[in-house]
């Protein structure tokens, strides 16, 4: 297809590889529009498998935190039918861990109890929003081990936000001890928060900035 000026003299050609080449750029562009993340600078039919998985970790990470912590209390609460036992009651697993059963009703570890719906429903909120933020920061992330933390934490809230939703409180069940000393009753979903956010912080002291920074600082 022959292009010229307003005043007729031919200027190039468009060929039928350059409208496809086009309109696969704005179908890759869509699509990372409806998966809400970044460009991966390739088109989707086009990028390597392994490279796709590595820009996708996080949100790979977020879905098996998520799935995780639900499956296992769906396991423990009706399968093993936890939701009978006492607060009192345990189950001796190691000489060092015992399986409990605790409705959290607080954030993670039984931290800032909420005794209300109303105290309830501003946890929902705000985990809500936390998530909604760390989505967005994992949309921009171009690290892989950044976007592991945030993932661990985004499907360690989310598990967390579910319980709320579904039963008005937190299901705990993990409850480690040793020496007289015991750790708060937690879930996976603490877990992968936890560990989650300890990758946050080696992230930021590791990463190639901090280092170039330091370097810089020690010149001066």
């Amino acid at each position: 297809m022959p292009v010229t000026d307003s005043d007729g003299v031919l200027i190039g050609i468009v060929t039928n590889d350059d409208i496809l080449d086009v309109a696969e750029e704005l179908a890759t562009e869509d699509i990372q529009r409806i998966g809400g993340s970044e460009a991966l600078d390739e088109p989707y039919m086009k990028i390597a498998f392994h490279r796709m998985i590595g820009k996708r970790a996080g949100w790979l990470v977020a879905l098996a935190a998520l799935i995780a912590d639900q499956l296992s209390k769906n396991y423990l609460l009706y399968s093993l039918d936890f939701r009978s036992l006492g607060p009192a009651a345990r189950i001796q697993v190691l000489p060092f861990f015992d399986l409990v059963m605790v409705w959290n009703r607080g954030v993670s570890y039984g931290l800032f109890q909420a005794g209300s719906f109303a105290g309830t429903l501003i946890l929902t909120i705000f985990s809500l929003v936390a998530v909604v933020a760390l989505s967005w920061w994992l949309i921009k992330a171009e690290r892989p081990i950044l976007g592991v933390g945030l993932g661990l934490v985004i499907g360690g809230a989310l598990g967390n936000v579910i319980d709320r939703i579904l039963y008005g409180a937190v299901a705990d069940f993990f409850h480690f001890y040793a020496f007289g000393h015991d750790w708060y009753v937690f879930n996976v979903a603490d877990a992968a928060i936890t560990v989650g956010v300890v990758v946050l912080l080696l992230d930021a002291f590791v990463r190639p900035e901090s280092k170039s920074v330091g370097s810089r600082q020690s010149g001066d």
